[in-house]
């Protein structure tokens, strides 16, 4: 699914424009472990806070869609480093992590409407604790 694919690559070059432009002015975005946000600017929020903290790229991605493009799932896995301390969690000291993970979306008019996203949270702190 071509706005799939426009979303990750826009996450893999660091780009939240591109990233941005496949959503829906009111997208759902489910954060593994937090609350939900709503809107394309909490969305850019979201981002800009974790482009603070973490460099991040995808790679192994694999991505399924149901028959009417409406629903579209990803695995993958997330190649990162941890650079700033993000509140609540171990202190940051450029460790590297690699993490499976998943994202689970709605569709609608060629737009993304919900984004949801699992990990293992307790495998990364385990990952940049050591």
């Amino acid at each position: 699914m071509q706005i799939i694919e426009r979303y990750f690559d826009g996450f893999n070059a660091g780009d939240v424009d591109a990233m941005l432009a496949c959503l829906s002015e009111d997208v759902a975005h489910h954060v593994n472990e937090g609350q939900v946000r709503t809107g394309r600017a909490a969305f850019g929020d979201f981002c800009a806070h974790m482009n603070r903290c973490y460099k991040e790229t995808l790679s192994d991605m694999v991505i399924l869609t149901n028959p009417s493009g409406t629903r579209a799932a990803a695995e993958y896995v997330v190649n990162g480093s941890y650079r700033v301390t993000d509140a609540g969690l171990p202190e940051a000291r450029g460790q590297s992590y690699r993490l499976p993970a998943g994202s689970f979306f709605d569709v609608r008019d060629g737009q993304i409407t919900r984004v949801t996203t699992y990990y293992n949270l307790a495998d990364w702190v385990r990952q940049v604790s050591s």
